[in-house]
């Protein structure tokens, strides 16, 4: 039962605290849609999507205006498309522009599963698939699309590793327009997990039932508020602060989860319980980490801060709920965290700092502006390093960069809405090109042979 000091709590965690459930994602298998023609199984995949998605909006309002409870984001994920279009890869995009229509049609936000997963290696289709990925995040507004390059278990494929810096290099060119916003849509994993609910790396599992809702929560600055309210609390005292805040976000989450998947019929899959920021102020997982004790994100403390941060969180959300997945944890895309685009803008973060954050947060490069005339190999580069801290560490890593098209370092590019801004952050400079050419596989660490 709740007491009035529940009640009266929560109302203040969502209209002064930015409480949100971040994302509903109804997650779909579009396995039986393969036919006998790649036109056959875009006609299959968009009737199905429509069929099973159609009351996800109308069910979202429904409960956000029961329980008070803003749900931002109204989303699906579909089995992988390379996986659906393997049969006829020439014509992936046929299935792509389907699921755009459909999402469209549904008045989704976003739609994503237009993913390969290539950690061990590359097959033919895949091959053709990856290189169509450009064209088709130019040609649609609501797809987003994911590549799963490597794995504590299987090392990382740096031949498809190369394959993505290119894939982000055109992908910025095809959308220069929009500078490069096509890359917000793109997102190159180590550990890919099959239940995230947030964009732009959701995708739905094999491994996962035929319709599945995945709820992501979030509320940074709820925990914000929380810490603010002990000041001189010693570092153990703030943890245990955090993990009591998460707590309470998830049980929230648990409750608007379960009951979406009755009402629209499907299985209840996981709550997602990250700290994912937006670009409004008080919103912020930069300013939790200041309000520890870091005079500016970016500060030396900063790693060890942000560890401990993404641990109560996990904790707290544990004890919450049996069926807490995703990602869990605490994101810092950059362009969507109003004090990491303060940071970047002062001069205090950097994308070394950043890499270092990324061993011990959920997920890792976010949402980066970079020079436009960044070579594809040094972003392939930086997708390396990127696997690797995954790969050794057994967590996921991902890197989500936009090159912007004609912009340099002291530029900025403005992407609207939940994606927010960004200054252009340098790269170093240093050539990589004849470590990525190498190809082949980085082998599986020694502590990956567990059986």
């Amino acid at each position: 039962m709740f007491n009035k000091t529940d009640v009266l709590e929560t109302i203040n965690m969502i209209e002064r605290e930015h409480l949100d459930i971040r994302t509903i994602t109804m997650g779909i298998s579009l396995l039986p849609c393969i036919g006998a023609t790649a036109e056959v199984t875009a006609q299959n995949v968009y009737d199905t999507v429509c069929r099973k998605a159609k009351d996800i909006v109308k069910v979202a309002e429904q409960l956000s205006g029961e329980y008070g409870i803003p749900i931002v984001n109204k989303r699906v994920s579909v089995t992988p498309v390379s996986l659906i279009s393997a049969p006829f890869p020439q014509k992936s995009g046929l299935i792509g522009l389907a699921l755009d229509r459909a999402a469209k049609e549904l008045g989704i936000d976003f739609l994503g599963g237009y993913s390969a997963l290539v950690h061990k290696g590359t097959s033919d289709y895949e091959k053709i698939f990856i290189e169509g990925i450009p064209e088709l995040l130019a040609s649609t507004e609501r797809i987003c699309s994911s590549v799963n390059i490597g794995s504590s278990k299987s090392g990382i494929n740096m031949d498809a590793v190369k394959m993505m810096g290119e894939a982000v290099k055109q992908t910025a060119a095809l959308t220069a327009d929009k500078d490069g916003l096509g890359c917000a849509k793109l997102v190159v994993f180590a550990n890919a997990v099959e239940d995230n609910p947030f964009m732009a790396g959701a995708f739905h599992g094999v491994g996962e039932s035929d319709t599945v809702i995945n709820v992501g929560v979030s509320g940074p600055g709820v925990v914000k508020h929380a810490l603010e309210s002990a000041p001189d609390a010693n570092l153990n005292d703030a943890a245990e602060i955090i993990k009591r805040t998460a707590f309470k976000i998830t049980r929230a989450g648990q409750l608007i989860a379960k009951e979406a998947a009755k009402r629209l019929n499907a299985e209840f899959g996981i709550v997602d319980l990250s700290l994912a920021p937006t670009p409004v102020m008080g919103d912020s997982v930069a300013h939790i980490l200041e309000e520890l004790g870091i005079e500016t994100v970016g500060g030396h403390g900063t790693t060890a801060a942000l560890a401990m941060l993404n641990d109560a969180v996990k904790k707290g959300g544990v004890m919450a709920s049996s069926h807490v997945g995703g990602l869990s944890g605490a994101f810092i895309p950059v362009s969507e965290d109003i004090g990491m685009i303060e940071a970047a803008q002062a001069g205090k973060l950097n994308i070394d700092k950043l890499e270092a954050m990324t061993a011990v947060c959920s997920v890792g490069l976010d949402m980066i502006a970079i020079p436009g005339d960044t070579p594809a190999t040094t972003i392939s580069a930086i997708i390396a390093d990127e696997a690797a801290i995954g790969m050794i560490n057994n967590k996921t890593t991902a890197v989500r960069v936009i090159p912007v098209p004609g912009k340099g370092v002291g530029d900025s590019v403005e992407f609207g809405g939940l994606l927010g801004r960004a200054p252009i952050m340098p790269v170093n400079t240093a050539d990589s090109s004849r470590f990525v050419m190498r190809g082949g596989r980085i082998p599986a660490p020694i502590h990956s042979n567990k059986n």
